[in-house]
């Protein structure tokens, strides 16, 4: 049996974001989007995990524990993340975690919860 690909997808939980900068998104869309990806990957063979952040402050700390338990192929930062000017800094922290925690894991990054699986593929 071939090794399936870990993958950690990681994330605002879609309940803590504020989604005045998008009025066309909702808590319920980014989860069923999610969701839908994730399931993407399982069906292209990966193993998918998400991995949701609830506090900017807390959110390295609690990536880089999660990334010194397990061993991930691939991990990707959301958009939500990234695309984000107020939250720029802690998008620099968490790929210096990852870069310090994960550093065999290829690292790639989505534009929209409807892309995750294409972001993944481009790289694992």
């Amino acid at each position: 049996m071939s090794k399936r690909n870990k993958v950690l997808l990681v994330g605002w939980n879609p309940e803590v974001v504020d989604y005045s900068k998008w009025p066309d998104m909702n808590a319920e869309k980014v989860l069923t989007g999610l969701n839908n990806e994730k399931q993407a990957l399982k069906n292209m063979g990966y193993e998918p995990e998400l991995f949701f952040l609830d506090n900017a402050n807390t959110a390295p700390e609690k990536v880089e524990a999660h990334l010194q338990k397990e061993k991930y192929d691939c991990v990707l930062v959301g958009a939500g993340v990234r695309n984000n000017p107020d939250h720029l800094v802690l998008f620099e922290a968490l790929v210096n975690v990852i870069h310090k925690n994960a550093i065999n894991s290829k690292i790639c990054f989505n534009t929209s919860p409807k892309d995750t699986a294409e972001a993944v593929k481009r790289w694992v």
